[in-house]
């Protein structure tokens, strides 16, 4: 396995007592991100869109990404996602990182100082070059999307 090395950095006022991003398993692919209230809980009521604050600033290597996806318990258990999942983190960021979260769920959502949030996934990242084109190649799908090889 790669010796991939994401360079983390603590915001000003940020708790330090606050592990960074861990995996939780031995084969987990996301290294949980936690939230960073100042001490305090933020709540997310039913339809609220917030922006979470994990207190670090990140250095992603050229040629790879962040992804910020969310946790499946919070999902399941509360309709906590995040919004814009999966949320990227581009390799030249170097702002504050936050977590977009939304409470699809029907009860408010108190997230915890420290609680666990989204998970962070590395991925490889490939730049494509976009050319214009008089015609595309066929193929057996064709134009058909949007359910059209059908459920099962």
């Amino acid at each position: 396995m790669p010796d991939i090395r994401i360079l983390v950095m603590r915001d000003e006022g940020a708790d330090p007592a606050l592990p960074l991003p861990d995996y939780q398993t031995a084969g987990a692919a996301g290294a949980d991100l936690r939230a960073d209230l100042a001490g305090r809980d933020l709540t997310l009521e039913p339809g609220d869109v917030k922006l979470v604050p994990t207190g670090l600033r990140v250095e992603i290597p050229h040629g790879f990404e962040m992804q910020v996806r969310p946790r499946s318990g919070l999902a399941l258990k509360y309709g906590v996602t995040v919004a814009n999942a999966p949320g990227t983190v581009d390799s030249d960021y170097r702002g504050p990182l936050g977590v977009i979260l939304v409470n699809l769920g029907r009860e408010p959502f108190v997230i915890a100082h420290g609680e666990r949030i989204a998970q962070a996934v590395i991925a490889p990242v490939v730049q494509a070059r976009y050319v214009m084109a008089e015609t595309l190649s066929e193929s057996d799908r064709a134009s058909g999307g949007f359910g059209s090889t059908g459920r099962s």
